[in-house]
């Protein structure tokens, strides 16, 4: 079943082992991915979203939510700013996309449609870290079986963007 099939359960109950009460003296942030890890998936808020994508917790279950919302719309205000899930999620670790092929392609092709003035109110850094996104998708299509080499029908992340990108 997919990730998406479970959004009455919790990620303690999906993604085991349950984890114990964080300790009295643990960090504010600690304690909120604890908490958010006994909230049903359907419950989780954009903002629990980008801490839990950010924090690299359950990311099989929770990727997933944030690409839903993404696909609506990729400049999301989760929590601080505008994008800051998009820049949560476009960072998660590659072997996260090799799971989620699918919901990989599907972003790539969500961020890839946003305009390249909508970068200018992000955060240094934002519009490059995208890039190495898309670009890392892009090579990673290439070599799967299954994806054309041509890149047929997706839309090209703008040059400018992805100059600075350094090669893997």
């Amino acid at each position: 079943m997919g990730p998406l099939l479970h959004l009455d359960r919790t990620l303690d109950e999906l993604d085991p082992p349950r984890w114990p009460d964080p300790p009295s003296d643990t960090t504010h942030l600690v304690r909120t991915v604890h908490a958010l890890r006994r909230v049903p998936l359907r419950e989780l808020r954009p903002a629990d979203l980008r801490v839990l994508v950010s924090q690299q917790v359950a990311l099989p279950y929770v990727v997933p939510l944030a690409v839903r919302l993404l696909l609506e719309d990729p400049l999301l205000d989760a929590c601080f700013f505008e994008g800051d899930l998009m820049l949560a999620t476009v960072n998660a670790p590659a072997t996260v996309w090799d799971l989620l092929p699918e919901l990989a392609e599907q972003l790539q092709a969500a961020v890839s449609a946003v305009p390249e003035s909508a970068y200018a109110d992000l955060p240094r850094g934002a519009a490059e870290e995208v890039g190495r996104f898309v670009a890392g998708r892009r090579r990673s299509d290439r070599k799967s079986p299954g994806y054309g080499a041509s890149g047929a029908g997706r839309r090209m992340w703008p040059v400018s963007m992805t100059s600075d990108v350094p090669s893997r």
